[in-house]
């Protein structure tokens, strides 16, 4: 029996976008049976953009406000489990899957198809594809846990065994099956931009399922990756805090979990050479709320 696909897309103020993935997946060689828009209060022309699409199967989630893409993606997995889907494919706005995409991942074999991963690569189809094959939770020293990624472990999609075994993912192309959020829950909407997606995938690990990487399932990632924000500004507020967070829960000794403390001490002291006393400020509060998020999410769907 062929199992029932549904494509989670959340998406803020990027219509344009919307509109070609929206096309792309209209077009596939096999088309998914939904695809669910889950809309954070855009602005834009996106109900527009919603209203003219042809898609079959589509619905849409219109957020009161705009929950980030941990509060989006929240709402779009508990509306596809609540549908019945086999499988759950989440995607950004801004990729473009290869029209045989879906097709390679289903042809997966099943003992390896709980949770997959597209390989991404760039308009000029250079790999960049950022899923780590290495994130360290274990050594205290490791000051970045992803100590490597598909793409600067194997640097060509052509270099990669067709698998490749991956200990987190973006929530950029990541497929999976419904036992998967049976057995976790849904994304915690809490860390509302960055990490919600390698929280998900450590869950994932800590419940025994093994995540894979697909050399063949292509998804064309249309803008450039820009992760070097402004750590003094919001966004750098998520980026220490959610960062904090997973060491938090997930670090396997004391000395792991005591590197957020560490590391909010090296910020301050340095803030005159780095972002100054915005930056400390930020790092500061991070900490302070990064400690209310220590808790694991319930690993159910009620």
């Amino acid at each position: 029996m062929t199992e029932t696909v549904c494509v989670v897309v959340v998406t803020f103020n990027r219509a344009d976008l919307l509109r070609g993935l929206l096309e792309r997946l209209a077009a596939l060689d096999t088309v998914p049976d939904a695809v669910l828009v889950v809309d954070n209060a855009s602005t834009d022309h996106t109900a527009q953009v919603l209203a003219e699409s042809a898609n079959p199967g589509l619905a849409v989630v219109s957020m009161a406000e705009n929950t980030g893409g941990a509060g989006g993606f929240h709402a779009g997995v508990r509306a596809a489990y609540e549908a019945g889907w086999d499988r759950i494919w989440l995607m950004d706005d801004d990729v473009l899957p290869a029209p045989d995409c879906l097709d390679v991942l289903l042809a997966v074999d099943p003992d390896h198809a709980a949770c997959l991963m597209v390989t991404r690569e760039d308009s000029a189809g250079r790999l960049v594809e950022k899923a780590a094959t290495d994130f360290d939770l274990t050594h205290a020293t490791a000051l970045r846990p992803k100590r490597a990624s598909v793409e600067t472990t194997y640097r060509s999609r052509g270099a990669m065994p067709e698998l490749v075994e991956l200990q987190n993912v973006p929530f950029e192309g990541f497929m999976v099956r419904r036992e998967v959020v049976s057995a976790v829950g849904l994304p915690d909407p809490s860390f509302f931009i960055f990490y919600d997606d390698v929280d998900y995938a450590l869950r994932a690990r800590r419940a025994g399922f093994r995540i894979w990487g697909v050399r063949d399932a292509v998804v064309v990632r249309r803008l450039d990756f820009d992760q070097q924000h402004d750590l003094a500004g919001w966004k750098g507020f998520y980026m220490y805090r959610n960062l904090f967070v997973v060491h938090l829960r997930y670090g396997a000794t004391a000395a792991v979990r005591l590197k957020p403390w560490l590391l909010t001490a090296a910020v301050v002291v340095l803030s005159p050479l780095r972002g100054g006393v915005a930056e400390a400020r930020n790092v500061i509060r991070a900490m302070r709320s990064a400690r209310t998020m220590r808790s694991l999410p319930p690993a159910s769907v009620d």
